[in-house]
């Protein structure tokens, strides 16, 4: 549970008082025959967008329990996002899905769900379609301060925070940020953690942005998908992932510009993960193979120098290079050569 490590008698009394308050949930499961609802409190906050622009969809939690992107956060490339918490039934995430995907709109796939959930006074869920249209439902029960703000093409809901100043900062920061959807999701987190954020604290995070329309090949329609599973300080800690995932998409795009036999496109978008990476050895690395392979070894020497020094076994790495045929026996030999690497 959160918070770490209790006391046999401290765990039993919150057992106690937590099955007190869902009883009225599970009699009216037993009554209908529907099957218990799933209770894990994911109390947290949440932003589900669409960006008008590049039609991307995202949502970006954090919550004070761990691995919470197992749960709360779901997307689908043209589709549509969902977040689902507070005492949490994943189950929203795809059959919310299912119905955007089916055309029902965002508010009339939520309103359906809902109406069906014998537990949803305890729930907290929102819904964003490819279309933009939004809808929010904070459930009467959900543990204060709770609620949540619809605005254009976006949502952002909380419950379990320290105070009620967290939504309104929420909506607020994404209101005025700019740049990419990541950004802006980010950017919401973050006013979320000023405000005063989860009472109980940080613990992890995710952060998922998938494109406009479907490919086909998920692992191409997730333009972001990061998760903190445990950490003190989850919102920053998903920020440092996020900047470093942008230095590898530099990364390859750098590679992809190679393929093109473009050098000049390759070398700028290499530097500019290395302006987002500088300490990242394996970028360095990358680009200074990319320089001396392309005849521009005196260029490349003082990176990989920069490289060996710090890590030796990166030599050893270039050594195995020319049996991958991604480089020649006599460049692989020139650039240690020139290093004064063995």
């Amino acid at each position: 549970m959160p918070g770490g490590a209790r006391r046999d008698g401290e765990c039993s009394r919150r057992s106690s008082a937590l099955l007190l308050a869902l009883a009225p949930l599970f009699a009216s499961c037993a009554s209908t025959g529907a099957a218990p609802a799933i209770v894990r409190p994911l109390h947290t906050f949440s932003i589900v967008a669409r960006d008008p622009e590049t039609g991307q969809l995202g949502v970006a939690v954090q919550s004070h329990w761990f691995s919470v992107g197992t749960a709360v956060p779901w997307a689908e490339a043209g589709v549509g996002a969902v977040a689902t918490q507070s005492f949490v039934n994943p189950a929203y995430g795809p059959d919310g899905l299912a119905l955007m995907k089916k055309g029902v709109a965002a508010p009339e796939a939520l309103a359906q769900l809902v109406a069906r959930d014998p537990g949803e006074a305890v729930r907290q869920v929102a819904f964003v379609d490819a279309q933009g249209r939004v809808a929010a439902h904070t459930g009467k029960n959900c543990i204060s301060a709770a609620g949540d703000h619809v605005g254009p093409g976006y949502s952002v809901q909380a419950n379990m925070m320290e105070n009620e100043r967290v939504v309104p900062a929420m909506a607020r920061a994404y209101e005025a940020a700019k740049g990419p959807l990541a950004e802006r999701l980010l950017a919401a987190l973050e006013a979320a953690q000023r405000e005063g954020g989860d009472i109980r604290g940080q613990q992890a995070a995710a952060l998922l942005v998938v494109r406009a329309q479907a490919t086909g090949k998920v692992w191409e329609d997730r333009a972001v998908d990061l998760r903190v599973e445990d950490h003190p300080h989850a919102v920053e800690e998903i920020r440092r992932l996020y900047t470093v995932h942008e230095a590898y998409e530099h990364m390859n795009a750098g590679d992809l510009a190679i393929e093109k036999k473009d050098l000049a496109r390759a070398m700028a978008e290499y530097g500019r993960a290395a302006e987002l990476q500088p300490e990242n050895l394996e970028i360095v690395f990358w680009s200074a193979f990319t320089l001396a392979t392309n005849e521009r070894l005196a260029e490349a020497v003082p990176l990989f120098q920069r490289v060996f020094a710090k890590e030796p076994r990166w030599v050893e790495l270039l050594k195995r290079l020319p049996a991958c045929e991604l480089c020649s026996e006599s460049q692989s030999k020139a650039i240690l050569e020139k290093c004064g690497a063995k």
